[in-house]
């Protein structure tokens, strides 16, 4: 806020007022100096004179959230806006607070109440549509954002969330179009979430050369990216070239060595590369932090190979009981059975899957390739 918003006209008020508006000058050049706890000490004090005084409430809220005390600042957002309705300030901090609290429902809320004051200010519209989106409201967010670029048609913050907003909804392609979009306006040098993302959106599609250009960019901005490096990684791993994802895989374990996700590819990575004491290793390391199906699938493949299929049977009969609707399973303990002759019980374990009126493409080839033979 400034002053000529949050102070009176000082020519026709009492004493009282006069001393309260002082207070509230010093508290609110106390905010801007980045004092923010002395500055509370000023709206505490008007408040102990008059408790519904909006600019102390509203000035309080700032410096408690400020401060991140998110839940405390909106008590007083929720004072100030009891006794003063179309109090703009306190509707933006309150909104602010419910969103940092992840109440994004509530915060769009208050947000749409903002927005019958002002439903041209871009900045305000593009918070509007990003807490819609995290409250999972499609229709609504695509709205708002559309209508920032009605005003400001190559607005970038509408644009990326245009993008998230699609990815979210996996609708993979039309996030690229946003995306490419914001690229090409923010070049030569490109934000790097944004290469990242367009990265993801080609490997969610298992376009994974497509990908790998954007995360090598990425990678030359900044060589320590997580998301740069994990990206490449599964992108080497989706074109089949383990040695490769491998060697990035185990760079990143050497930051997050709990990390079971990345324990589980670098265990898939030793597997395909025929190291299976590193594979086991990998896969048990995993299995310790947490229960994981793709660390299990990897134990099952490593105990067919070595010839133990009975026991990757046992694991799998078991994971097809918990989650009878996942394919993997059905798909490896086919693979099991047919490694010790068993065809028929192979044919058996795939048909259980479409039995259920699951259909995927992968179920439906492997059962036609052993009715075949």
């Amino acid at each position: 806020m400034n002053d000529k918003d949050t102070h009176p006209d000082h020519s026709s008020i009492s004493e009282q007022e006069r001393e309260l508006a002082e207070l509230s000058q010093k508290g609110y050049q106390l905010m801007k100096q980045g004092f923010v706890q002395e500055a509370q000490t000023y709206f505490q004090k008007i408040l102990e004179q008059d408790a519904t005084n909006n600019y102390a409430l509203v000035g309080l809220g700032d410096a408690l959230r400020k401060r991140r005390s998110f839940a405390k600042a909106a008590e007083h957002y929720e004072v100030c806006l009891e006794h003063h309705p179309r109090n703009n300030y306190a509707l933006f901090g309150l909104a602010d607070s419910y969103a940092a609290m992840r109440r994004y429902r509530d915060s769009a809320e208050i947000w749409e109440r903002y927005l019958e004051h002002d439903d041209r200010n871009i900045t305000v519209l593009t918070r509007v549509a990003d807490v819609h989106r995290k409250a999972r409201d499609f229709r609504r967010a695509k709205e708002l954002y559309e209508r920032v670029m009605e005003i400001e048609p190559e607005n970038l913050y509408a644009l990326i969330g245009l993008g998230h907003l699609h990815y979210d909804y996996k609708e993979y392609q039309a996030a690229l179009t946003y995306w490419r979009k914001v690229l090409e306006l923010t070049e030569p040098r490109a934000d790097i979430r944004i290469l990242t993302s367009i990265g993801n959106c080609y490997r969610k599609m298992h376009r994974f050369q497509d990908g790998l250009p954007y995360f090598e960019r990425a990678r030359r901005q900044d060589a320590s990216n997580f998301y740069a490096l994990f990206g490449l990684a599964d992108c080497f791993r989706g074109l089949n070239q383990p040695a490769e994802s491998l060697e990035l895989w185990q760079h990143l374990l050497k930051r997050e060595p709990d990390n079971k996700v990345i324990l589980t590819r670098a265990g898939d990575a030793h597997r395909k590369l025929g190291n299976a004491a590193e594979a086991e290793r990998s896969y048990r390391a995993a299995l310790n932090i947490e229960f994981d199906v793709y660390a299990v699938l990897g134990l099952a493949h490593l105990h067919i190979q070595a010839g133990q299929a009975e026991d990757a049977i046992e694991s799998l009969r078991s994971l097809t009981n918990q989650d009878p609707h996942n394919h993997r399973f059905y798909i490896v303990l086919a693979e099991a059975y047919e490694s010790i002759g068993e065809r028929s019980k192979a044919i058996e374990a795939l048909n259980s899957f479409l039995k259920q009126g699951l259909r995927h493409p992968a179920v439906t080839e492997q059962l036609h390739r052993l009715q075949r033979t």
